[in-house]
């Protein structure tokens, strides 16, 4: 009698409804705790699964045993979370949150299941959860903490050389803020005391709001008055320094159809023709004032006009030109190439629209722009060459071109012939010492990324390498390859940041090299010589080019952002249990060997770090006086698979500019596949084609497989290679499943493009991650100490600079493709408030 009117209401109906869920979700765990075990993983869930069950079945029946089943399983889950993770915060969130929710509804189920003892048994089973929730959060969270400053981390340096024209301060006139490329500023108006009363005082829009093709991740030039920009479409605009109003604006008119997928323009390279000290051929200098004679009675002296296009703005396109303006007036420069313009595409042969782009500022050395430029990926195995060309700064006229499949070819081709094709290119920015009269170049890889065995001995030489040319003739000084025969696309997109680097000696010309292994050099700039170890380490062999994998691969012993261990199973994670599980399934079924686990085509296999680092494109800060590197980095792994040609044929993946791809949607055009699971790429003339899952996102919830820190910020003394302070970097804010915003204000770091810029204020200033946040941090401790909501993601590098004595931050938000970040066109200024 009493067990029917236990089940006669609302809650005996409720308490079955929870039972079915408990059946469904122990079902998915057995199920899916089988396989994974019989593919030798964890036994966790298969037990809970049972559990589940057992529960479920006994709640359907409205009988206590149920409840206490599922307390036993809870208190399980808990052990075996802490022998497996310990006090992880982020580890600990899908082996414990979903499982503590289903315990809240198990103890609200009480007075139903036991209509004498219920109540009490759910009071005080609510007041044991409250209590140890409250114990469990301050334990973990002391647990978490991001890491202190280590003590004792030296005395400040004394002041490094500028191996460059200019400096940084009232200016920023170049896009690393000097071709030395330490994104630092002397500046000290905006220090770590007033920085919280940082504000808005201009805002400009570029009215280039990027679409799917195009990004806006310009980091403006600051020189005299005048701000200087790039924008999504290649359009340069100046801009007045103290109010962002326009003061010009150039269309290059480039076509819709040369735009690429993943086309984004990061910066414009100033040039003042008088600062030069070897002009270049055929410079003209400006002509001396005329002198007036003396009259009776003073009048006006005229101004002389200035000499147009005496300074310049120069910027490559994404139709694979070089345009040059007057920096005053916009105009183009008539004594620059044909009309203000130079097509770096002579040379290269047939060139589909779209597969040559220049989407980085070039760098000017000795009077000679150096370029490189962006090869569509993946497209073609004979897409168009990765040469470097050197180009007068004033007649636009090519100095030298370093073609790496042909050394002797040092202008153009001769005729009938072209460039090498295929060869690897720099679609990132050069760095340049003025002095030595040296760029450094970092090296892309060849055009099939995940294909080694039909590269020539050239391109195994400087694939994926810095390379130091001679900015005089073009020819290289020196180069260091940081991985030997690269198929995990681990390009270089880091400029090199030219340093001095303190030993016993004194002080050596050095450069310190991110890469996107997370790896940091450090080189002598004039030799290339590593002057902290390298370590030639056994490399993991097989894949479907076993013959060709290298035996060994370099490793900097001097630091890296890499983590320490290698991914394992216990590093999956999801917003519950069953989506860890399914993670972990895919983990186990990949290939994975660790760091450089070889790619291979039977199954998928991991690659970590993935291809957008440790290191990207927005390279790293240093703060010279301190000796602390700043570097941003990803922590994130690629979930690959390597697709037989005959398979990519009837899925369709064609390269760009194939018939087959008439009418297709832009991403395919574009090379993104139909039919892959992430991005992907047709390789065109190898066995394989590839599909990246970048990031190893899961299809059902969007977000990603392995746990959180997904992106971090680090400071490193650069004397000993010690970590100063590392955080997670980046807020869920907008992150969240299924794309949803979550809104929480938690560091779980997430995935970043971008740089820093670092001030003698004691400040850093960084966007970069997916929050759309811009914020300080204070370089001593690694906090944030301000902080503003942008309209558009931040993937851009900020700069620094002082006009009539104020000083100002200025950050592009432009959005980014792969970070999903919103699209905008908004140039934004902060400076203090004025008294």
């Amino acid at each position: 009698m009493a067990r029917i009117e236990r089940g006669v209401g609302l809650g005996g109906v409720l308490v079955r409804v929870l039972a079915v869920l408990f059946l469904l979700i122990g079902l998915t765990l057995a199920i899916g705790g089988g396989w994974l075990l019989s593919l030798g993983g964890s036994f966790y869930y298969l037990l809970a699964g049972l559990g589940l069950i057992a529960s479920g079945v006994m709640l359907w029946r409205l009988r206590l045993l149920g409840a206490w089943i599922y307390i036993g399983v809870f208190v399980l889950t808990v052990l075996w979370a802490l022998w497996e993770v310990g006090l992880n915060g982020w580890a600990l969130v899908p082996r414990v949150i979903a499982p503590a929710v289903l315990l809240v509804f198990v103890i609200a189920a009480f007075p139903v299941l036991d209509g004498r003892r219920g109540r009490r048994l759910a009071l005080g089973g609510a007041a044991v959860f409250l209590v140890g929730a409250v114990i469990a959060g301050i334990v973990v969270a002391q647990a978490n903490r991001p890491m202190s400053p280590a003590p004792g981390q030296g005395a400040m340096l004394a002041a490094m050389s500028e191996p460059s024209l200019r400096q940084t301060g009232a200016d920023w006139p170049a896009y690393g803020g000097t071709y030395s490329a330490r994104r630092y500023s002397p500046l000290t108006q905006i220090n770590r005391q007033n920085v919280g009363r940082l504000e808005r005082v201009w805002t400009f829009r570029t009215g280039d709001t990027p679409t799917e093709k195009w990004g806006a991740e310009t980091t403006p030039l600051k020189v005299g008055d005048t701000v200087y920009l790039c924008t999504a479409r290649s359009r340069l605009i100046a801009l007045d320094a103290r109010s962002g109003r326009e003061r010009w604006r150039f269309d290059p008119r480039v076509s819709d159809e040369w735009i690429p997928y993943t086309a984004a323009c990061r910066g414009v390279a100033y040039y003042d023709a008088s600062a030069t000290p070897t002009a270049s051929a055929g410079s003209q200098a400006a002509p001396a004032p005329v002198a007036i004679a003396p009259r009776p009675r003073p009048v006006p002296i005229p101004a002389v006009a200035p000499t147009p296009c005496a300074t310049r703005i120069i910027a490559g396109t994404l139709d694979g030109r070089l345009v040059a303006v007057d920096a005053r007036t916009g105009r183009p420069c008539a004594d620059f190439g044909t009309n203000g313009s130079v097509d770096i595409k002579v040379g290269m042969g047939r060139v589909i629209p779209g597969m040559v782009s220049i989407t980085s500022a070039p760098t000017i050395v000795r009077g000679v722009i150096v370029t490189g430029h962006q090869v569509l990926d993946g497209q073609y195995d004979k897409a168009p060459s990765g040469v470097i060309q050197g180009f007068d700064a004033i007649t636009g006229a090519l100095r030298w071109a370093w073609d790496a499949g042909q050394p002797a070819t040092t202008g153009l081709p001769p005729t009938g012939q072209t460039y090498t094709r295929g060869t690897p290119n720099m679609w990132t920015t050069a760095s340049g010492d003025e002095q030595l009269g040296l760029v450094y170049l970092p090296m892309g890889n060849s055009a099939a990324d995940y294909w080694s065995s039909n590269r020539t001995p050239q391109e195994n030489q400087y694939s994926t390498s810095l390379v130091a040319l001679d900015v005089t003739t073009g020819r290289p000084a020196w180069s260091f390859q940081t991985v030997h025969k690269d198929v995990w696309d681990y390009d270089l997109g880091s400029q090199a940041t030219l340093i001095d680097y303190p030993t016993a000696g004194g002080a050596v010309p050095a450069l310190v090299l991110p890469s996107k292994q997370g790896d940091l050099y450090i080189l002598d700039r004039r030799t290339g010589r590593p002057l902290t170890p390298v370590a030639e380490r056994p490399a993991p062999q097989g894949g479907v080019e076993a013959r060709d994998r290298s035996p060994t691969q370099p490793h900097s012993l001097f630091h890296t952002l890499r983590p320490k261990n290698d991914l394992s199973e216990r590093d999956m994670w999801g917003m519950s249990p069953i989506d860890q599980m399914i993670c972990r399934i895919g983990f186990r079924q990949a290939a994975y060997d660790g760091f450089y686990t070889p790619p291979t085509s039977e199954r998928r296999w991991i690659e970590y770090p993935g291809y957008n680092g440790g290191s990207d494109w927005g390279g790293v800060a240093v703060d010279p006086r301190r000796g602390w590197i700043i570097a941003n980095y990803n922590d994130m792994p690629n979930y690959n698979r390597l697709v037989p040609r005959e398979t990519a044929n009837k899925l369709g993946w064609f390269p760009r500019g194939d018939p087959r791809l008439e009418g297709k949607t832009p991403e395919s055009r574009g090379g993104v596949p139909e039919g892959a699971e992430g991005a992907g790429d047709p390789q065109w003339g190898v066995p394989y084609a590839i599909d990246v899952n970048a990031g190893w996102r899961m299809k059902s919830t969007g977000m990603l497989c392995k746990q959180p820190p997904y992106g971090g910020i680090r400071a490193v003394d650069i004397r000993t290679g010690r970590t100063v302070w590392d955080r997670p970097f980046g807020t869920a804010r907008k992150n969240g499943p299924f794309g949803i915003p979550s809104m929480l204000p938690v560091d779980i770091g997430t995935p970043n493009n971008g740089g820093a810029v670092v001030t003698a204020g004691g400040l850093i200033f960084i966007a970069a991650a997916t929050d759309d946040l811009i914020r300080a941090i204070d370089i001593e401790t690694g906090e944030t100490v301000w902080s503003d909501v942008l309209p558009a993601g931040g993937q851009a590098t900020p700069m620094v600079y002082e006009q009539d004595g104020r000083q100002y931050l200025v950050m592009m938000a432009g959005g980014h493709h792969f970070m999903e970040t919103p699209a905008g066109d908004f140039v934004i200024a902060y400076a203090l408030p004025q008294r």
